[in-house]
């Protein structure tokens, strides 16, 4: 049925739900998993851009040394990431799940769907925010990107109404 199953990691319960899925998918049908983590300036957890002005700012240098910093935000983000990744991956492993993991940069929805078109993943597995309305509208949906421009089967995970709840409760699979 599924080959090759792709799930989109962050740091989010529902994140979790998904990667839980995945490996529950994965495991009876020998599927293989890539992780993919997306970096991005949207993340609540991206250090923020610094917003520089004004000539005496950068006349008295002090512009490299605030670019200094935000550097060193942006690589303890990307580590941050990469250890994420690196701990589902063992806990993949762990099960008897051949897994493997990449870190992008970028707009996630469009990252996610190049990445299943690069790799011929059979399923993308992916977890949902729950925004709505304003906050929907300004920040988007990965997972109504994803669900419409995907090359392949989609997954998606609802947030969690509460921790009583299952996965089998907030999942719906989608196939596009």
């Amino acid at each position: 049925m599924f080959h090759k199953i792709l799930v989109a990691v962050d740091r989010s319960a529902t994140s979790r739900q998904a990667f839980e899925a995945a490996l529950s998918l994965a495991k009876p049908t020998g599927s293989s998993l890539v992780l993919l983590h997306i970096l991005s300036l949207d993340d609540e957890e991206s250090p923020h851009v610094p917003i520089l002005f004004g000539k005496d700012f950068y006349a008295s240098g002090a512009s490299r040394s605030v670019i200094q910093i935000y550097e060193n935000l942006w690589q303890a983000y990307e580590e941050r990431g990469r250890a994420l990744l690196q701990s589902l991956v063992d806990e993949a492993i762990a099960h008897g799940i051949a897994t493997e993991f990449t870190q992008g940069i970028g707009s996630p929805g469009s990252i996610i769907c190049e990445f299943a078109h690069h790799t011929g993943v059979d399923l993308i597995v992916m977890g949902r925010h729950g925004y709505s309305g304003l906050n929907e509208w300004l920040l988007g949906s990965v997972s109504n990107y994803v669900l419409h421009h995907a090359p392949c089967s989609v997954l998606i995970i609802h947030q969690p109404q509460s921790a009583t709840n299952t996965v089998s409760d907030h999942a719906i699979a989608t196939i596009s």
